[in-house]
């Protein structure tokens, strides 16, 4: 009888939190409006580092990529124009922290990404930025919680690499001068 009940409390907590996978780089890309940026930045930002995430145990909970994170990024970069393979800017990406619940109905997820973009005909630090940005997933979204904290992951990767973008259209480069508008 314990046996019994053993295997179904394993079958019910199966179907309630499920297998975890990772944050899925499609559903993290920027597709969404283009934006304008300075001319300078058109077909010129290279990624060259993408660190400090982490790959899924699938007993454990979903997680964020250094590769998903990289191909959402490389896409939505593409997307707005901007993408290069040997342009004059070079964009190095750490995560920093990726806060997330263990357990819950409403799931919020937290991405703390520095974006360091440098220009490499001189060396000189164009941005240095750290994008903080919350997404919740709720039960509406997905009845499973293993699924809605992979949403969760995935609308904070993609809300990250949008604020990213949101300062790069702010980016104002002249030929000796760096500034951000307001």
């Amino acid at each position: 009888m314990k046996t019994i009940r053993l295997l179904m409390l394993v079958s019910l907590s199966a179907f309630l939190f499920g297998c975890a996978s990772g944050a899925k780089m499609e559903n993290m890309t920027y597709l969404e409006s283009q934006k304008t940026y300075d001319k300078s930045l058109q077909n010129e930002i290279g990624v060259s580092d993408v660190s400090g995430g982490k790959d899924t145990n699938p007993a454990w909970t979903s997680e964020i990529s250094n590769a998903a994170f990289y191909g959402a990024l490389k896409a939505s970069l593409s997307e707005q124009g901007l993408l290069s393979n040997s342009g004059k800017y070079s964009l190095k990406v750490y995560m920093k922290k990726v806060e997330q619940p263990l357990f819950g109905i409403d799931m919020t997820v937290t991405t703390h990404v520095t974006y360091v973009l440098t220009d490499t005909t001189n060396n000189t630090v164009v941005l240095d930025k750290t994008v903080v940005a919350p997404y919740t997933a709720t039960i509406g979204d997905a009845f499973v919680g293993a699924q809605r904290l992979r949403l969760a992951n995935e609308g904070s990767g993609k809300r990250n690499i949008e604020w990213l973008l949101e300062a790069l259209s702010k980016l104002k480069i002249e030929p000796h001068e760096i500034s951000l508008t307001k």
